[in-house]
């Protein structure tokens, strides 16, 4: 049977990666899929550079278009990134009835809707699996491992650089900005790395993975999103000291509730924060630049997916595992495919009515808290009386001694408080209050906590 032809744009690490597995693997793969996949087109801006990577024998082009409008080419790859030419480049591929392989994670999350419409219009498919988390199979885990499960819940370290920079914090005790630099300078955060440490990142991944867990589309627009950049030392050591590690976290919960009437009022959590995790969970353990994601689900409950999250090799992984599955199913009926977001694409738009993302204020939630307060008697009284009244429950307290926070003779101490569940629009108001005290002398830090159970 004759190969299936596959065009690829740009061959930058992932592309060179995804060229070299393909040559290595050729004939395993080829015995997986029922026939060759080869790639014969390759654009790129700096054609000299493509031409040693693939080397005779593969045409390469500086135009991704002359690559689309090859009528050979079956599969495109599309590795060039970012929302603006890459996403006219993919739709027009769709348009000229190409199947479509992406690691555009920002490109899904945002144009998602588009793409998938028109892919389903066209009769093409459109694979994503190393958008998320790298190298790890999760989509497919999402899409069809766990399709008999209702998906209650899943919390995923899925930036590598934050990881990093986290695990760095809590292994030398540095602060953000010394291990930021650090970071850069070995390669693994950008000379530009606001998306990594603003959780933009996160953010774009978390936002693909609850679309396809509860069949919803696809609502970048309406993720909470926080970064690591205010994070300090001082609370990685003071979370240690209670049992705790934190990780920057994109999480997506389905709520069931229902209000004073009866009538229901759950949706969806769509978040990513620096949250506390129990030291004795798998995934808090997860260090330096690597990805987990668990999982719960009503029949499986709780999956761990762990691996690299990025990388030229473990990235070519999750798109030539995506090519495979378009070759196997290039001449199958549309409708006997699996869905772009697991879900028949018609019931997206009812499920999003009846869960929508909720605001943050909504999302119940326990909290580290971290007062710097006057050393004076009444002060944990005040503070105590204050989530009291606003119906918080402490759950632990933890008071330093002057002289370990600001050395011999000092008037200051950290007051360190874990809560209980309760709504962040509340926790709002308490801190809010707090924070007017004449005795707190600083910014409240406040880190949300996830049992994960």
């Amino acid at each position: 049977m004759k190969p299936i032809q596959v065009g690829l744009l740009g061959i930058g690490t992932v592309g060179s990666g995804v060229f070299n597995v393909l040559q290595r693997n050729q004939e395993e793969i080829r015995r997986r899929a029922g026939r060759g996949i080869e790639i014969t087109m390759v654009a790129d801006l700096d054609v000299e550079r493509a031409r040693k990577v693939v080397g005779e024998g593969v045409q390469v082009v500086s135009d991704a278009r002359a690559v689309i409008a090859n009528p050979d080419i079956d599969i495109v790859i599309e590795l060039i990134g970012g929302y603006g030419i890459a996403k006219a480049l993919v739709l027009e591929a769709i348009a000229a009835g190409k199947h479509v392989v992406t690691a555009n994670k920002a490109l899904l999350a945002v144009h998602g809707t588009e793409i998938f419409a028109a892919a389903s219009a066209k009769g093409v498919m459109v694979a994503f699996e190393a958008a998320v988390a790298g190298g790890i199979p999760i989509i497919k885990a999402l899409r069809e491992g766990l399709t008999a499960n209702r998906i209650q819940w899943l919390a995923g370290i899925i930036n590598g650089t934050t990881n990093f920079i986290l695990s760095e914090m809590r292994d030398k005790g540095l602060d953000f900005d010394v291990v930021l630099k650090e970071a850069q300078r070995l390669g693994y955060a950008e000379a530009d790395p606001t998306f990594d440490i603003e959780g933009v990142d996160a953010a774009h991944k978390v936002t693909i993975m609850s679309a396809i867990a509860f069949g919803i589309p696809v609502q970048f627009d309406k993720a909470y999103v926080e970064g690591i950049t205010q994070l300090s030392a001082t609370d990685i050591k003071y979370a240690e000291q209670l049992g705790y590690r934190i990780k920057l976290l994109g999480i997506t919960k389905r709520v069931e509730r229902t209000d004073a009437a009866g009538k229901s009022a759950g949706g969806i959590e769509l978040r990513v924060h620096p949250s506390l995790v129990p030291s004795k969970r798998l995934i808090a353990n997860v260090e330096g630049a690597m990805n987990a994601v668990v999982v719960q689900g009503d029949a499986v409950g709780a999956t761990l997916y762990y691996g690299k999250g990025a990388g030229s090799e473990p990235t070519a992984s999750a798109v030539i595992a995506d090519l495979v599955d378009i070759t196997r199913l290039h001449t199958v009926d549309p409708l006997n495919r699996v869905p772009h977001l697991a879900f028949q694409p018609h019931t997206l738009d009812q499920a999003m009515n009846e869960l929508p993302v909720l605001p943050m204020s909504e999302v119940v939630t326990s909290y580290y808290l971290r007062l710097r307060v006057a050393d004076q008697a009444g002060v944990l009284a005040k503070v105590t009386g204050i989530l009291a009244n606003a119906g918080i429950s402490i759950d632990a307290v933890l008071q330093r001694e002057a002289d370990e926070v600001g050395g011999e003779g000092s008037t200051q101490t950290d007051l360190i408080i874990l809560t209980h569940d309760t709504r962040e629009g509340t926790m709002d108001q308490a801190i809010a209050q707090m924070q007017a005290l004449p005795t707190v002398l600083s910014t409240i830090t406040r880190i949300r906590k996830e049992e994960l159970q």
